[in-house]
């Protein structure tokens, strides 16, 4: 087992106990608890939520392009759901506050994304990846979880 992985379980022990300790909070969901048919945002204008035409890959990367019509992105987060399992495992992702953060997920059942403190959403339509695009202008520690089935998909730290 390598020294990343031995690290990575450990931040995922420990961020699964503090939120079965904590708990999910889905009474600061401004939307309530019925998912719209579109994602949905409560973020600045520079927010948005997309659908990339194909997955990334599964570890967080910086984006080395873009197009002319697309901002570049300082961080991407990829994540995929199986079968509840998240990938890569729960931990804390940090990037620098003022950043162009995009999370994606791709789940294998239909679900909602939410970003905690930045009260963004998107619908995760089974097997399609889905994104989310905002630029990182709150500093803290925001979870980012899906609602249905409440998983937890990592913490992210803005500093």
């Amino acid at each position: 087992m390598s020294v990343r992985t031995r690290t990575l379980t450990a931040l995922a022990a420990g961020v699964l106990t503090a939120l079965l300790v904590t708990g999910c909070g889905q009474g600061d969901d401004p939307s309530g608890a019925t998912p719209s048919a579109a994602a949905t945002s409560a973020a600045p204008p520079s927010a948005a939520t997309t659908a990339p035409a194909s997955a990334a890959s599964p570890t967080p990367s910086p984006t080395p392009s873009a197009s002319a019509s697309t901002p570049v992105v300082d961080r991407e987060i990829v994540v995929t759901i199986a079968k509840r399992r998240v990938f890569p495992p729960t931990g804390r992702i940090t990037v620098d506050k003022g950043k162009l953060v995009r999370i994606t997920v791709t789940s294998d059942v239909a679900d909602e994304l939410h970003v905690h403190g930045y009260d963004l959403g998107a619908r995760l339509p089974a097997r399609t990846p889905a994104s989310v695009e905002f630029r990182a202008d709150k500093t803290g520690l925001f979870e980012v979880e899906t609602h249905e089935t409440g998983l937890v998909l990592f913490q992210l730290v803005v500093r």
